[in-house]
């Protein structure tokens, strides 16, 4: 795929330090609504309507955004959102001095036809559409899978599965065509135990294909458009090379990012966040910063101090006469492992990791809703995975990987010693 250098800046790309920098430094507050003004602006743009309908829409926005300012100074939504409505009051020639709202109620919407279908031929450059613009008669693609749920689990793009800590904000990915960083909050005071409460996922410009788009969402606002109140990519660039369709509302959204060949699923189950993703290997591989490459999640997996093995923990669960035991060595609330196991089993009849990992979070937290989570992430995996013979994973695959890492250290430690051996009695006989 030859993807060349990003078009000259825009307006939403102004924020780009800054959303590096809080990347590292989050501050944003539980008090900041700035996704409360993107959805009453979407809301009342939802229908074509003349050119100073728009106008009055963006003032309220920007005056709804305005109000937000001191809550919501470091929340990377709220610099997007800036950003954006000065970008639409240019490109709409429209004045901050004006109504903010309209004299007379809307006309409701027409019915909202399906989205058009991703894979519709367009008249637009084959650069934005991933697998067009491959050399001809290259290989396809080899599209990989990550996930992240629960409390929470990780399936790296290698199919190692994971149950990290990660409390707070981590980057899931970050390369140089998006990048996606969740924050992980306490579940039950006074245990580690986290789940995914917030989300931000990041497009950034490429070519003539998409302007910088962010994605945020974060416990009971689970938006339906992008940061700046949009549903795609731009229209000049083509509505289907990126583009937002919502499956569930306030429940499954799903990105379609068809010049990068990519497709995110996000939902909302209970109160916390999952995230899955399709992408090919060379846009998991297209690494920048190679110098912080391993904070890459998704790619690398948890760093080791961040790892709990819950195999340990449900030998100490099973072994307790029954009795599940969180983290922090309390009862959880009413699951013993046998009633844990049995309510997973409803959802997951093969006891893979993704059976395991249902058991271990109603035993780490209570939360009965994990049971969903962990069903929901498997249907994304089945949706998303390349490979069908891969769907479920066992224990059996992950201390495989670790043997093989073990036997393959002490092979070549053997192979050195026979070397050695032979280099000693090779100088004996010529002695």
């Amino acid at each position: 795929m030859v993807m060349g250098k990003g078009a000259g800046p825009s307006a939403l790309q102004v924020c780009q330090f800054v959303v590096l920098f809080l990347w590292l430094f989050p501050t944003a507050t539980l008090q900041c609504k700035i996704l409360k003004c993107n959805s009453e602006f979407w809301a009342s743009t939802s229908s074509s309507g003349p050119e100073e309908e728009l106008c009055t829409a963006l003032r309220a926005y920007n005056n709804c955004v305005r109000r937000t300012a001191r809550t919501c100074r470091g929340d990377l939504a709220y610099h997007s959102a800036q950003h954006g409505i000065e970008d639409l009051m240019s490109q709409h020639n429209c004045s901050k001095e004006g109504p903010t709202t309209q004299p007379h109620a809307r006309t409701p919407p027409p019915p909202v036809q399906p989205p058009p279908d991703i894979n519709i031929p367009s008249d637009r450059p084959e650069v934005c559409h991933y697998e067009r613009s491959l050399p001809r008669n290259a290989a396809p693609p080899n599209y990989t899978h990550c996930g992240f749920f629960g409390d929470p689990h990780l399936r790296t793009f290698n199919d190692d599965f994971q149950t990290c800590k990660v409390e707070g904000a981590w980057p899931l990915i970050h390369n140089k065509y998006l990048s996606v960083q969740v924050t992980n909050t306490p579940v039950v005071p006074g245990s580690s135990a986290t789940a995914t409460s917030k989300l931000t996922i990041i497009f950034k410009n490429f070519q003539e294909c998409v302007d910088q788009k962010m994605y945020h969402a974060e416990t009971d606002e689970l938006p339906a458009a992008f940061a700046d109140g949009s549903k795609n990519g731009g229209d000049r660039h083509g509505a289907n090379t990126l583009r937002i369709v919502e499956k569930v509302p306030g429940q499954h959204v799903e990105i379609q990012a068809r010049y990068i060949g990519t497709t995110i699923v996000v939902r909302q189950v209970g109160r916390y966040l999952t995230f899955a993703v399709r992408m090919p290997e060379e846009v998991v591989n297209s690494v920048e910063d190679q110098d912080n490459q391993d904070l890459y999640l998704c790619l690398h997996g948890c760093p080791a101090n961040q790892r709990i093995d819950f195999r340990t923990f449900r030998a100490h669960a099973a072994e307790s006469q029954g009795l599940g035991r969180g983290r922090s060595g309390t009862p959880t609330h009413g699951f013993t492992y046998q009633s844990a196991m049995s309510k997973c089993k409803e959802r997951l009849p093969v006891e893979d990791l993704y059976f395991q990992s249902c058991v271990f979070d109603l035993l780490s937290s209570g939360d009965i809703n994990f049971t969903l989570s962990a069903y929901y992430a498997f249907e994304d995996v089945k949706m998303l995975h390349s490979n069908k013979d891969k769907y479920h994973l066992f224990e059996r695959d992950t201390i495989f990987n670790s043997a093989s890492e073990k036997w393959g250290f002490s092979f070549l430690i053997l192979i050195s010693l026979v070397v050695a051996q032979l280099w000693t009695d090779l100088c004996f006989i010529c002695l």
